[in-house]
């Protein structure tokens, strides 16, 4: 497929890196086309990876990624355009995460709400589907170099074609069909948004370069 990665920092470098590997053509998408992060990955990349503007990404693409933070996510998929994102599936990787009052942060929106649902009603044409937001990037596309696969991811939508998309997505990075979750409706990312703030506490506490993810363990 054509994926857009929206973002440049280490979620959407990780990401698309994933995607050109397993055969999609993939454009990083930044403010500003010539932005030096993507031009710089599309180089190393190799075959099927570009770079361009956020509204060049989401143009060219059938689904889109969005790896901005969650509070310029708005902002971002702003000037990726409503037009380029009407139909598409839209991948919600973000987080809510407030850093104005230091760290760990807050959540900007949370409990009645979620950044997923504001983005799904900023962009009421695309197919929003929350998933991977709940662990770290190198968990995201190589869920096997932590106890074998056997630990979970969850999915969140309106739209069951588009979570259809996105699970086979999942299973192209590696994860076993027993521990991706869909867990219904998009109004589930309130509680996936919800657990960063007990992530980053027990990230706090893991030894540097640890990594560690969610197992649901049921008789």
């Amino acid at each position: 497929m054509k994926i857009a990665v929206l973002g440049t920092g280490m979620v959407g470098h990780t990401l698309a890196g994933k995607l050109v590997a397993v055969g999609h053509e993939v454009m990083m998408g930044s403010r500003e086309a010539g932005n030096p992060k993507g031009t710089e990955w599309a180089a190393q990349a190799g075959p099927g990876a570009s770079s361009g503007s956020f509204a060049q990404a989401a143009a060219m693409a059938e689904v889109v990624v969005n790896a901005t933070p969650g509070m310029v996510s708005l902002a971002a998929l702003s000037e990726a355009g409503a037009a380029n994102l009407a139909g598409k599936v839209l991948v919600d990787v973000s987080n809510p995460l407030d850093f104005s009052a230091g760290f760990p942060p807050t959540l900007s929106v949370c409990n009645t709400d979620s950044i997923a649902e504001t983005i799904q009603r900023s962009f009421p044409e695309a197919r929003v589907v929350k998933a991977l937001n709940t662990l770290e990037a190198p968990l995201m596309v190589d869920p096997l170099r932590l106890a074998n696969g056997a630990h979970d991811v969850f999915v969140a939508g309106n739209d069951d074609e588009a979570k259809a998309t996105v699970v086979a997505l999942l299973r192209e990075f590696g994860w076993l069909p027993e521990h991706v979750h869909d867990l219904g409706g998009l109004d589930v990312a309130r509680g996936l948004e919800m657990w960063m703030p007990l992530w980053l506490r027990i990230f706090m506490r893991q030894p540097k370069d640890k990594l560690f993810n969610i197992s649901i363990v049921s008789e």
